[in-house]
């Protein structure tokens, strides 16, 4: 069962999730916040496996609450947060994703879009919708010095990017699993970070995955 806090300052968004979301096998709506500060209560409190975030909202917005949430202040262990939000300029979807959220979705998205990123997010995975994974590689960037992906490694990130968990993609690319987390490891190191989710998108501002 994926436990879930929703997050949002509208009534009617957090009842329509709830509603749908609890229909949905599987799930459990343990909470629902109005602000960011009341998220990081309840997540506390409810200890949830996911959390959908909502980034605009008064007192505590969506980035300050995601990163209290994610660097451990709801307590451990520490919930993955999906950003789910009508807003998707470029400031805001790195903003959100360096303050250590897993996936980024929009509310206009399929149904079925929401319930599989809800899915990839609680089993470890990232999610991105099409638009704001288009809007990361409009922001890519020449790789800073020193910074050098070897094909291997890039094959595994690519692939680590589509959501594929790293079973998966040992079988796509014909090798063992314990050599994906060898690669996951030694590109973590080399871009500086410490989840996939992240090295995904660095790696597209840097312009290592076209």
């Amino acid at each position: 069962m994926i436990r879930l806090l929703i997050v949002d300052d509208h009534p009617v968004v957090r009842a329509g999730l709830a509603g749908l979301l609890s229909d949905e096998p599987g799930f459990e709506v343990v909470g629902e916040a109005s602000d960011g500060d009341e998220a990081v209560r309840l997540a506390a409190a409810t200890r949830p496996d996911v959390v959908l975030m909502d980034l605009r909202m008064p007192h505590v917005d969506g980035v300050a609450a995601t990163a209290r949430i994610a660097g451990g202040e709801a307590g451990d262990p520490v919930p993955r947060v999906l950003i789910l939000t009508t807003y998707e300029s470029d400031d805001q979807i790195l903003a959100a994703i360096e303050a250590g959220a897993s996936g980024y979705l929009l509310k206009a998205a399929p149904q079925a879009e929401i319930v599989a990123g809800i899915r990839s997010v609680a089993a470890g995975q990232s999610a991105l919708s099409p638009q704001v994974a288009v809007r990361l590689v409009e922001r890519m960037r020449r790789p800073e010095p020193g910074t050098v992906l070897t094909a291997r490694e890039t094959d595994v990130l690519r692939l680590v990017a589509t959501g594929l968990s790293n079973k998966q993609i040992a079988v796509a690319l014909g090798i063992g699993e314990s050599t994906v987390k060898t690669h996951l490891l030694k590109v973590f190191e080399k871009l500086g970070v410490a989840d996939r989710t992240r090295a995904v998108t660095l790696a597209m501002e840097r312009g290592l995955l076209a």
